[in-house]
Parts: C-alpha cells; sequence; structure tokens
C-alpha cells in the first residue's frame, strides 16, 4: 500500500505523524511520507492518520 501527502493541501498539523510516526513526518511545515510502500503492520495506523488528517490531504492506493 502505498501513501501520498497532498502538499497543497497540507496545514502541516503534524496529527499524522501523532498517529503513525513510522510513515508521517513534518519537515518545513509540511507533512511528508518516509516510507513507501507502507510495510502490513504499519498500515492501519497510516489509514487512521489519513482518516484524521483535518484537510484530507493523504490519500493512499
Amino acid at each position: 500500500m502505498y501513501f501520498a501527502v497532498d502538499q497543497e493541501l497540507c496545514i502541516g498539523c503534524g496529527a499524522c505523524m501523532g498517529t503513525c510516526p513510522e510513515v508521517f513526518e513534518v519537515l518545513d511545515g509540511i507533512s511528508n511520507v518516509t516510507i513507501n510502500p507502507v510495510p502490513v503492520e504499519y498500515q492501519e495506523d497510516a489509514i487512521s492518520a489519513e482518516d484524521g488528517c483535518p484537510v484530507g490531504a493523504i490519500s493512499h492506493e
């Protein structure tokens, strides 16, 4: 499973990093995916981070 952050939508709030720090980090005020594809053991937390993004900037395929 691959995750992406829409850099135009991201507000850098860090909610994703708080939910799944193994996959997301905030650099220079914008969230980034640190590992793709996301390992199975982190996918549930990464989806929770996607669901919790206040601006809907995270997606997966």
